[in-house]
């Protein structure tokens, strides 16, 4: 009967060596996919983006919306020829222009938010003003085909614009009167449609004598 032959030494020891290679190898590829792993499902700590610091609005303000407040103002034109005197109340204005002898003018309309004012009379009278930090008043009047530039200053009674109207010893009247900043006076009274110079006023009680007869100016507003 044959004997079978065992495997030498030398096979032996080369197989292990190959199987050790083997599981080396394995255990190399395992550890890189494992930290590989590791790196995807654990991201580093990210720097999250300052927030915007928040910029205040700025509102612009408001413009004005009160109307002028109530006021008289009176003066006198450039040329120094004539007065002007307008009444200012809830945003309507009045105005008197008057040269003392025999032109002069009633006027009227409404005053805007802004100051400026466009008032009308007859025969195409017209006044262009502004009212200037609601103390004066610059502007134009024209009338009688010429223009006059005036300026008006607030006033504080006696001073301001007076009218008296009347019938006397069958006459129509109709008197107009600026009293100026200082006392000064100029008027017109117009008899049936005749203007001359008006008589003076006495402008603490508006009293005034015509025609032998005692009648009153009172202050004028629109």
């Amino acid at each position: 009967m044959a004997r079978t032959k065992r495997p030498g030494p030398l096979l032996t020891l080369l197989a292990g060596l190959l199987l050790g290679l083997f599981m080396l190898s394995l255990n190399a590829t395992t550890g890189t996919k494992s930290a590989a792993s590791s790196q995807e499902e654990s991201p580093g700590p990210t720097t999250a983006a300052p927030s915007p610091t928040p910029t205040k609005a700025t509102t612009p303000p408001a413009p004005s919306t009160s109307a002028p407040a109530d006021a008289d103002y009176a003066g006198r034109t450039d040329d120094d020829s004539a007065a002007v005197a307008v009444s200012v109340r809830d945003g309507k204005a009045i105005a008197y222009f008057c040269d003392g002898r025999d032109q002069e003018s009633w006027l009227k309309g409404g005053v805007k938010d802004d100051g400026t004012m466009k008032l009308t009379g007859k025969h195409g009278a017209k006044l262009n003003g502004t009212l200037e930090e609601g103390r004066r008043i610059g502007g134009t009047v024209d009338l009688g085909g010429q223009r006059y530039g005036f300026t008006a200053d607030k006033t504080v009674k006696p001073s301001g614009l007076y009218r008296a109207t009347a019938t006397v010893r069958g006459a129509m009247l109709d008197g107009g009167w600026i009293v100026l900043p200082g006392g000064e006076q100029v008027g017109i009274l117009d008899r049936d449609g005749k203007p001359s110079a008006a008589p003076r006023i006495d402008p603490e009680t508006g009293a005034v004598t015509i025609d032998g007869q005692t009648l009153t100016a009172w202050p004028v507003t629109p």
